[in-house]
């Protein structure tokens, strides 16, 4: 099975059931990479899988720590043997680091799991950051303040995310700086 297919396959197994909104927002996120294809070159089926399956760790069935980025990646790494760069863009995405500086879990995430590469990193974030939890399009702003009402603003997410919220912005305008520029006619892509 490839990649992509392995990746909604397993996404769904873990989701659809006991989280469907969850399940809905992944695959929205999902569709989001499909969309940057332009400026991902060869690594467009790794940001679909990695988009699908960057929730994962929220599964009942799989969640251990509470932080689902950790609880997704190992999960992945350990159980499934996944392409260890969707392991690694699920393990970090969405400034996963500020977070688990929050939780007492940098370290970890840190010393299990190295970044992949910037624009990927950018690329999952910029998906997952202007998605709503329902699976439709928003903005990057609209998104952040929708995770602060949710949460509220001083429990772990919340101040996570308003700590983050200026490098959300800055990445998502970087992927469309590059959308736009890929865009342009006589481009190389």
């Amino acid at each position: 099975m490839d990649l992509t297919k392995r990746a909604y396959s397993l996404a769904e197994s873990l989701l659809s059931e006991p989280l469907p909104r969850r399940w809905a927002h992944s695959l929205g996120v999902a569709e989001r990479a499909r969309s940057l294809g332009p400026i991902l070159d060869g690594d467009a089926a790794l940001m679909e899988a990695a988009a699908v399956l960057h929730d994962i760790g929220y599964s009942p069935s799989i969640a251990s720590t509470g932080f689902h980025p950790l609880d997704g990646a190992r999960f992945l790494r350990d159980q499934e043997g996944v392409d260890d760069r969707v392991v690694r863009l699920v393990a970090h995405h969405s400034c996963a680091l500020l977070e688990a500086e929050e939780r007492g879990l940098r370290e970890e995430l840190e010393t299990e799991f190295e970044l992949e590469r910037p624009e990927l990193v950018d690329a999952l974030l910029f998906c997952d950051m202007t998605t709503t939890p329902d699976g439709g399009c928003t903005s990057s702003r609209a998104r952040v303040s929708e995770i602060v009402e949710r949460y509220g603003p001083d429990t772990i997410v919340g101040r996570f995310i308003q700590r983050a919220a200026p490098e959300i912005y800055a990445a998502v305008q970087r992927v469309e700086e590059r959308l736009s520029v890929a865009e342009e006619p006589g481009q190389p892509r």
